[in-house]
């Protein structure tokens, strides 16, 4: 029984990385060129869909989560002293009213905009370098070094830094709360190396990839929003 206690809870922390495994190049499918947009599935989970969508008046892209979860994705390439500031903006159109950023089984939210960075993983403790193998093992990726994610949380307050509950190499911080704002566009400006020192407390490396992401497997229920692009303002 223990043994497979075990097994479940690897397999847990495993599934767990699938968001940032996801950030890095797909073994499954011929790798994307840099800054093409594409789909990327999670293991085990129904895809959520992204389309090129009008909405209000702005050209976006849409994202329909029906107890699923998936990723659209971009690889870029832009070196540490290149970092500075990121604009982004969402229009979501409900909350996921049991979903929560910081509860594993209920981490779902309508919009997050998340960035993959790497870095020296042999720094980091063997039980993460552990995990990132069996991570590997099971999806044929590597995990990025760290992810940064921006979300829009239910209940959590705007400026909150969460760590997400199975692995602290994903970090979240909230940008959006609540009911306030929903059905509008919602515009975001942030300081990209600021908020990675924030959220991991070292300088971060190089950024190797964005991505967009609506998800409602966990709370088996259904999402849906739209994003605007997301631009890079260089020092």
């Amino acid at each position: 029984m223990v043994r497979r206690c075990r097994g479940r809870t690897a397999a847990a922390l495993a599934t767990a990385w699938a968001a940032a495994l996801a950030l890095t190049a797909c073994s499954s499918a011929p790798p994307a060129a840099e800054g093409e947009w594409h789909a990327v599935p999670l293991p085990g989970k129904a895809p959520t869909t992204y389309r090129w969508a009008e909405k209000d008046g702005r050209a976006a892209w849409q994202a329909h989560a029906e107890r699923s979860a998936s990723m659209w994705r971009k690889r870029v390439v832009v070196q540490p002293e290149g970092l500075a500031g990121v604009s982004f903006s969402w229009w979501v159109q409900d909350l996921l009213g049991e979903a929560s950023v910081a509860d594993a089984e209920r981490e779902d939210a309508p919009a997050r905009v998340l960035f993959g960075f790497a870095g020296d993983v042999s720094r980091l403790p063997l039980r993460t370098r552990m995990m990132f193998e069996l991570a590997q093992a099971l999806t044929g990726e590597a995990p990025p070094y760290a992810t940064l994610m921006y979300v829009w949380d239910a209940s959590a307050p705007v400026g909150s830094v969460i760590v997400n509950p199975r692995t602290d190499r994903i970090r979240k911080i909230v940008v959006d709360s609540g009911p306030e704002g929903l059905r509008r566009w919602r515009e975001h400006r942030r300081d990209l190396a600021a908020d990675f020192r924030l959220a991991f407390g070292e300088e971060p490396g190089p950024l190797t990839s964005v991505a967009l992401m609506t998800d409602s497997d966990n709370t088996r229920s259904s999402a849906r929003s739209w994003y605007g692009p997301v631009s890079f303002v260089r020092p």
